[in-house]
């Protein structure tokens, strides 16, 4: 980020600062890291941070939001306590909210069994009275490197409940970079942003390339719905979990996450990273050697 670059986002951020809700997830700790690096005042928030922050616990959300002005917005799953506090903030005077939500949110419905405090978060801040942008990315690429698939990646077999049907990747630190704007620019207030990949790859072509960039063999295997929730609970993921993440498959199997979307363009300006250079880079680091 060059000088004008900085100058514009302590402009639009100045009155307050900006609470980061999930601040040790994926993208909330580059949401942190990339608003820091600008010199936007920032407030983590988790229920290990500084700032303490527990959904389950409605006394921690007003020390939160005392001051802020606006909120990086990652929902839990249960419904319940989004609208409580986002009535809370905007009442407190947070004036813009930035949501954290998934593609193809606005396509399945309530009984889908993934999505439903996201679907929550989304309709609570439209009706919040503050300035909102929601954000709909698809599967991150640091799913390969920091939990889900990273160790079956390092075994060499990535067993999943979907066939060919087609994922457009994204980069984490696009999302973030979304992220970040819709926080302190101007100009993106009441904008859906589905952020992807520049290219639709099935899982097994997301194998292949590690694979080829890591020097490892990496076998995609398709697998049933119910063999996938039982190889999770047998690697110790509790049963709603895997219920969780059985449901977010279902999604994709139907196809709603599919086609590259032109999110990150229409934000930042610029195309989205691409999977195969993301990889390649990856694999300099070392994530996917072997661990002695």
């Amino acid at each position: 980020m060059d000088e004008n670059e900085k100058n514009t986002v302590n402009e639009a951020a100045r009155g307050g600062e900006v609470l980061v809700l999930g601040a040790t997830g994926k993208t909330g700790r580059r949401v942190v890291r990339r608003l820091t690096e600008a010199g936007v005042p920032v407030r983590a928030a988790s229920r290990r941070s500084e700032t303490a922050f527990d959904w389950t616990d409605p006394g921690t959300w007003g020390p939160a939001v005392a001051g802020v002005s606006a909120v990086y917005l990652v929902a839990p799953e249960e419904t319940e306590p989004v609208k409580s506090f986002t009535a809370e903030a905007a009442a407190a005077g947070v004036r813009r909210f930035v949501v954290l939500s998934g593609r193809g949110m606005d396509k399945v419905g309530p009984d889908a069994g993934f999505g439903a405090g996201m679907a929550a978060a989304e309709a609570a801040v439209r009706e919040s009275g503050a300035e909102w942008t929601i954000l709909r990315p698809n599967n991150f690429f640091q799913n390969f490197t920091e939990d889900l698939w990273l160790d079956p990646v390092l075994a060499g077999r990535l067993a999943l409940p979907i066939g060919d049907t087609p994922e457009p990747f994204v980069d984490t630190e696009d999302v973030a970079a979304v992220a970040v704007a819709a926080l302190t620019e101007d100009g993106h207030a009441g904008r859906v942003y589905e952020l992807s990949g520049p290219e639709d790859l099935t899982f097994a072509d997301a194998a292949r390339i590690i694979g080829e960039a890591t020097g490892r063999p990496v076998r995609f295997t398709e697998i049933s719905p119910e063999e996938y929730r039982a190889e999770l609970t047998g690697q110790g993921f509790p049963e709603p979990v895997a219920g969780l993440l059985d449901a977010m498959f279902a999604i994709h199997r139907a196809g709603i996450t599919s086609g590259p979307a032109d999110g990150v363009r229409q934000a930042l300006g610029r195309p989205a990273a691409g999977f195969a250079d993301w990889v390649r880079r990856t694999a300099e680091t070392g994530v996917w050697a072997d661990r002695e």
